[in-house]
């Protein structure tokens, strides 16, 4: 699984202009299930992001992790983020995992976080959503369980 990570002093999601998810401090998490990826990775994935010490402690250092800051997650599924773009001018997503596949590790991801005891607001998958952002720093992360080229 793909993961864009931007810690943000606010974030929300809306679907033709219904709000579906807001946040204060916390995480935008964008993120995207591969072909083959598995629950297991979901897992991963969720366990290294609730442990990423991106928020600053008292002496401004990035030191601490969203859950000692009580921060919150919103968490949008973004399939582009398997883009390839090694050859033309057109991404081709066709490593991206099947859209059943990566709607169930889409909700396994978000309820891992919740598992974890992070607060979780969500988007819908599928969907042609607004994302609205204050990055905060800006702190933007990239992660991916695997090694991919």
């Amino acid at each position: 699984m793909r993961a864009l990570i931007q810690r943000v002093s606010q974030a929300k999601v809306e679907i033709d202009e219904r709000l579906t998810g807001k946040i204060g401090h916390g995480m935008l998490i964008l993120v995207c299930a591969m072909q083959g990826d598995t629950e297991a990775e979901a897992e991963k994935l969720a366990a290294r992001i609730s442990k990423l010490r991106i928020f600053k402690d008292e002496a401004g250092k990035m030191n601490r992790a969203i859950g000692d800051i009580g921060g919150a997650c919103l968490v949008v599924s973004q399939f582009t983020l398997a883009a390839d773009t090694s050859r033309g001018n057109r991404p081709g997503f066709s490593t991206a995992a099947a859209p059943e596949d990566g709607n169930r590790l889409y909700e396994h991801f978000s309820n891992a976080l919740r598992g974890l005891g992070l607060a979780v607001e969500n988007g819908e998958f599928g969907a042609d959503m607004a994302v609205s952002l204050v990055n905060d720093g800006p702190v933007t992360i990239w992660m991916d369980t695997q090694d991919r080229a």
